[in-house]
């Protein structure tokens, strides 16, 4: 086995110590703040599942192996991000929307003093006439999170699973062998 020894006075960057080893980088890449939901949008980097050994074909099958479980939690994340963007684009707009409405219902001689007293009942009100709303879409949210976490946790488990079996498999094979 080819092993890289350094000296231990020799300090590498995460970027160095990356090169040599040899997998490869996995992160979820997180984008700039939506100008209307305040979220920001996620693109999950899922690791791409290799092929069984021998498994030689000339299209792509790596994309697809078959395990369901996986591309409904895929697409359950996507969903649960979608659900979350679309409910705070809805409030954010109608917030923005009442708010201006409000403001311009206010007489034009109004003090800075004025609109800050007036905004602070408006805010008052506004609370209270979404906490219906709020508390239903937060018992949603949570039910969908427990959910997708759940779904995870099995696809996790289920990887892990498959690793050992494989490995266990292989070294049975090698034994049979020898």
């Amino acid at each position: 086995m080819n092993v890289l020894r350094l000296p231990k006075n020799v300090l590498l960057k995460p970027a160095q110590l990356r090169r040599i080893h040899a997998t490869c980088v996995r992160k979820d890449i997180v984008g700039p703040p939506d100008q209307v939901s305040n979220l920001r949008p996620v693109i999950y980097d899922d690791a791409p599942i290799l092929p069984p050994d021998g498994v030689r074909h000339p299209y792509s099958l790596r994309e697809f192996t078959g395990d369901t479980r996986e591309y409904h939690w895929k697409m359950q994340r996507q969903q649960l991000d979608a659900y979350n963007h679309e409910f705070w684009t809805d409030s954010n707009t109608r917030f923005e929307a009442a708010k201006q409405a409000y403001l311009d219902s206010l007489p034009s001689s109004c003090t800075l003093e004025d609109q800050e007293t007036a905004l602070s009942v408006f805010y008052s009100k506004w609370v209270k006439q979404e906490t219906a709303r709020q508390q239903q879409y937060c018992t949603e949210w949570r039910k969908r999170n427990w959910s997708n976490i759940m779904l995870g946790a099995r696809v996790k488990y289920q990887m892990l699973w498959s690793k050992i079996t494989r490995s266990s498999h292989s070294s049975l094979e090698d034994a049979r062998k020898d």
